[in-house]
């Protein structure tokens, strides 16, 4: 039988960034706050593994971070005293074509290509740049051109822009960013998403103010969540407690039960740390608005996937590779260079996203395995060999699919498709209901997607919570 707890001020659902920033924030500020995660761990969408048993550990999921405009992440890591190396970005990057052909470049150059092809992709992303520069970041259905622009896909944008090479270009920055193919994703979604993470130079850099600039060697990005979650107090954590259902009472706040014949809680609000597309596996009563009910059940998370090859030596440094790989053919999509040489961990992580993850993941993990090595080799071993360099095996492979994690469904932030963003489902997406707030990384105004968007959510939701409690006792 169930068991009542005594009542708290705020409940927090889900032990992520967002959710655990927002109950620490909350605990500061004086009030009482429980955290509930479905999960036996905190951290969401941040995983840090062992990437050997030699030292060392690897980021399955977020795993970058900068020291400019990412500040609110750099300021944990500074409050946590961690040790942040920066993103190799040197020596030749490996370009791979549809047929397997792979041709080298040097690191921050573009990739090879034809005059016309060129030429194209300007013409997108003068496109992109135009349109991101005129948006409306808060609300962007106020953009210019906001209904034209919510009404067509990523994909036709692009070829309208530069034909068939541009529109292939937009799939794999729709999938590198989100997981999704250029048709899956509205454009003025996909432009406001890139005004949020400050312009498609900065999403795609590893240099200062890039995306990618700065790794956490502490145990990895998991520990700003472990951390975090130590600042609360005692017993204010439940892991394992899935909730199920959240009824609001007009008279006693919030009702919070759990999974099964798990525990039942009480708070004045509850603050929603789960990702929108995710909201209805919760019962709520009284229901969401038809506005927030129609944001949740139209928006989706893409395919990611992580495969990291560890190794005992960095041997493709030595052949005067940067680690970084593209590939049209798949399943690996891209790649970076994630070692720390302090620790002596070496590896290469590679990204498998949108369609051609999707097709690779209906396979047995042997063929998995055997379909992202046998890539990997005839990269990165065959280029290495080619330069006289020894081409070890792997000590370890590791593999994380977002897509079959039950509590994540994908990542790394939903998305929408034409229509939704301008209407009154996209316009609430941070609109509390009652005394139900929202946050979230996908809520975020700044680096939506990434750990600093949900950590900016997690202060916003805080602050909304704490205004109204104290309004209510004075």
């Amino acid at each position: 039988m169930a068991t009542n707890s005594a009542s708290v001020d705020v409940i927090v659902v889900g032990a992520g960034l967002s959710g655990l920033r927002a109950a620490v924030d909350i605990y500061r500020a004086g009030l009482s706050v429980l955290v509930l995660e479905a999960r036996d761990r905190v951290g969401g969408k941040t995983l840090s593994l062992d990437s050997s048993g030699r030292g060392g550990k690897v980021d399955v999921g977020a795993a970058w971070i900068n020291d400019s405009n990412q500040s609110e992440m750099y300021k944990l890591a500074r409050e946590f005293g961690f040790d942040l190396v920066k993103q190799r970005a040197s020596g030749l990057s490996l370009s791979q074509g549809p047929g397997g052909e792979v041709v080298t470049h040097p690191y921050g150059s573009r990739e090879p290509s034809t005059p016309e092809d060129l030429e194209a992709l300007g013409a997108l992303f003068d496109c992109i740049n135009h349109r991101v520069a005129e948006g409306h970041l808060e609300k962007p259905h106020l953009s210019p051109n906001a209904a034209s622009l919510d009404s067509v896909t990523f994909s036709k944008f692009a070829a309208d822009a530069g034909g068939d090479v541009a529109a292939q270009a937009a799939s794999s920055l729709s999938a590198a960013l989100l997981g999704v193919e250029a048709d899956e994703v509205s454009v003025l979604f996909m432009l406001n998403y890139i005004q949020s993470g400050t312009g498609l130079e900065n999403m795609s850099s590893d240099l200062k103010h890039g995306g990618q600039y700065l790794r956490n060697r502490q145990a990895g990005n998991q520990q700003f969540s472990v951390r975090l979650a130590a600042l609360l107090p005692h017993g204010s954590l439940r892991l394992s407690t899935a909730v199920s259902r959240v009824s609001q009472e007009a008279s006693q706040g919030c009702k919070v039960e759990t999974e099964g014949s798990g525990p039942v809680f009480h708070a004045q609000r509850v603050i929603l740390s789960i990702p929108t597309s995710n909201l209805p596996s919760v019962i709520f009563e009284p229901p969401l608005p038809v506005a927030k009910q129609a944001l949740a059940e139209n928006t989706a998370l893409g395919y990611y996937a992580k495969t990291i090859f560890v190794f005992g030596v960095p041997w493709w440094r030595e052949a005067g590779l940067s680690g970084l790989m593209t590939s049209a053919k798949g399943p690996i999509s891209f790649t970076r260079d994630t070692c720390v040489e302090a620790d002596k961990q070496y590896s290469i992580t590679c990204f498998i996203v949108g369609d051609s993850g999707r097709e690779w993941s209906k396979w047995s993990a042997a063929e998995r395995r055997r379909q992202v090595e046998e890539q990997f080799d005839a990269v990165f071993g065959r280029t290495a060999r080619e330069k006289g360099v020894e081409v070890p095996a792997p000590i370890n492979i590791i593999e994380k699919e977002w897509a079959k994690d039950p509590w994540a469904l994908g990542a790394p932030s939903p998305v929408m498709m034409p229509g939704l963003l301008t209407s009154d489902a996209g316009k609430v997406i941070r609109e509390p209901f009652e005394k139900l707030h929202f946050v979230g990384t996908e809520t975020a105004l700044v680096w939506k997607g990434y750990m600093e968007g949900a950590v900016r959510s997690g202060v916003r939701g805080a602050q909304e919570v704490i205004r109204t409690l104290r309004k209510n006792r004075l």
